[in-house]
């Protein structure tokens, strides 16, 4: 429990890509990412989200993006609108042979410009958006309760990769330098795969992005 906010992490998926169920001290619950299985883990602890928030759209953070919105009912919030070129499944496809189709969904809440994110029963989410790894890659951050949920910004020890299609390693670690680091030591960061961390333990020891 964080002030008011208490997280559950779901790990799923063919690349074990995490998701973040959220809830409020008011009761309100939201899905941060979607991998494949979430909702069935969703259903399985009686969770009622009502939004899901994107940190990027890659294949693997939004195989069930359809299926929970449509389950819920739910508004899907990302920095752009639906896109293959964003998902990578024609790409992944091409490269390795394999099949990949990603069932299509509606991104009803545009973020791009934006700085911040009212949902009801939360404290306001600050949206900083760090491409590199992916152009609409963003994290959320609840700043009173010192939470950070990057997606693939950054992890423990490592950073999104950036050989991807629109990637970008420098414009990544920039952006991290300026615009994550500089929130705090303190801050808990959530990523989209591993475990978490913290700004503070990235900053003094990441060999990609640290001092």
């Amino acid at each position: 429990m964080n002030q008011g906010v208490a997280t559950e992490i779901y790990t799923g998926g063919m690349v074990a890509t995490n998701a973040v169920l959220a809830r409020s001290a008011a009761g309100a619950e939201l899905l941060i990412d979607a991998p494949e299985g979430v909702t069935e883990w969703l259903e399985a602890r009686g969770a009622k989200p009502a939004a899901l928030l994107l940190t990027h759209q890659h294949f693997d953070h939004v195989m069930d993006a359809a299926k929970v919105a449509e389950k819920w009912g739910i508004p899907i919030y990302a920095w752009s609108a639906y896109s293959k070129d964003l998902t990578l499944e024609e790409r992944l496809a091409g490269a390795t042979g394999t099949l990949l189709e990603v069932p299509k969904y509606l991104v009803t809440q545009l973020l791009e410009g934006e700085e911040k994110l009212a949902i009801e029963g939360f404290p306001e989410f600050g949206i900083v958006h760090i491409p590199g790894h992916s152009p609409d890659s963003i994290g959320f951050h609840l700043v009173a309760e010192k939470l950070f949920f990057g997606g693939d910004i950054l992890f423990a020890g490592s950073v999104g990769r950036s050989d991807f299609p629109n990637g970008d390693g420098e414009l990544l670690v920039q952006g991290i330098r300026e615009k994550l680091f500089p929130l705090g030591d303190a801050i808990r960061v959530f990523p989209g795969h591993g475990p978490e961390t913290t700004v503070g333990d990235e900053r003094r020891s990441n060999p990609f992005c640290g001092e």
